[in-house]
């Protein structure tokens, strides 16, 4: 029996400090944006944390001699991606953390999933609809109006900064469908796709931002604080992450590594409170309780012991952009057996975000 449980323990421990260390990145994204817009417009906070992320994936680019993609056609589908993948929701939840607590903003990430999938199914066709992912979809659907607390009536800065947060999600809810199919039989390995996703996106917000926010203020004008969650966001958050995101689904498989979608939240409350003194009324954790739970029915996680082939992996949190599908061909290590069942299809459903993180 010891002999048996030797190698699953021994797996266990390769990936779940990564795993860990990737929930409580993403997770602590939320706290890096309340502290950025503190001094920074969410545009321009959301220019500086893409241009470190860009850099970081670039260097690394250059490190692994891998290059960015040379298709036309790759590049106009990643500006659509880096458009509503990045550039967007990036600056969305810096407007919705002015207004809401960096919890909260944490929670609403969490919704990605089911806004996803009804625009997979109607919009991009990459999914089906059945049974589970409807009551998946409707549990989720409850959850959100629980978090926000619509007895109560609605309105307010709060509430708009809640229905910004939730917008960002539902960026997310058009660019992971959209990276799948046109994006993810793509041959370019996962870090070429997400350093070309980068650069478009920082173009896009070098333009944008000065029309709409003015100049953005010089990095020595910063406080300290200030720059390190910049660089946070951006080189941590978005080059070490996808390292460490990467590294999880060679190891314990897509399947695996994408449930770190279900920490992210926890850390966010957690960061928030002990970071910032965040309080959240009893519906919000008990709405975020419903809306995962109805996640985890349309992900198949509950009621069954295996998800059937195809089923949509849950997408990077908190902002963090998740690495684009085309990494699935890179090989696992040698000596690690990819668990059954991992292929182009299963990866090529997760998501960056935040990345970069949110």
């Amino acid at each position: 029996m010891t002999a048996e449980l030797t190698p699953d323990r021994t797996a266990l421990r390769s990936w779940l400090p990564g795993f860990l260390a990737l929930a409580a990145i993403w997770g602590s994204s939320f706290l890096f944006i309340k502290i950025g817009i503190g001094e920074l417009h969410p545009l321009h906070l959301t220019l500086y944390r893409v241009a470190a992320g860009t850099v970081t994936l670039l260097l690394v680019l250059a490190v692994l001699r891998d290059r960015l993609p040379t298709e036309p056609r790759v590049w106009a589908h990643l500006t659509v991606v880096a458009a509503f993948g990045v550039a967007v929701p990036f600056t969305l939840f810096g407007y919705g953390e002015q207004r809401v607590e960096s919890m909260l903003a944490g929670i609403w990430n969490a919704t990605t999933p089911l806004i996803v999938l009804p625009l997979a199914v109607l919009v991009f066709r990459t999914e089906r609809l059945t049974a589970r992912r409807a009551t998946g979809m409707a549990l989720g659907f409850a959850g959100v109006l629980v978090v926000l607390g619509v007895w109560q009536g609605v309105g307010g800065a709060h509430f708009t900064g809640q229905l910004m947060c939730l917008g960002a999600a539902a960026c997310y809810g058009v660019a992971i469908p959209y990276q799948k199919k046109f994006i993810a039989g793509s041959a370019h390995s996962g870090l070429s796709l997400s350093a070309a996703q980068l650069l478009i996106a920082t173009a896009q917000l070098a333009v944008v931002a000065p029309l709409v926010a003015g100049a953005p203020p010089a990095p020595t004008g910063l406080s300290v604080e200030v720059l390190a969650s910049v660089l946070v966001l951006g080189a941590l958050g978005t080059g070490l992450a996808f390292v460490i995101n990467l590294r999880n689904i060679r190891i314990a498989g897509a399947s695996t590594a994408s449930t770190v979608t279900y920490l992210v939240p926890v850390f966010a409350v957690l960061i928030g409170a002990l970071a910032l003194d965040e309080r959240l009324t009893w519906h919000q954790p008990v709405g975020a309780l419903i809306v995962l739970f109805g996640v985890a029915v349309s992900q198949g996680l509950i009621g069954r012991r295996q998800a059937p082939a195809g089923v949509m992996e849950p997408p990077t949190p908190a902002g963090v952009m998740e690495p684009p599908t085309a990494d699935v061909a890179v090989a696992a290590p040698a000596g690690v057996a990819e668990p059954a069942g991992v292929a182009a299809s299963a990866v090529s459903s997760a998501l960056s975000v935040p990345a970069a993180r949110c």
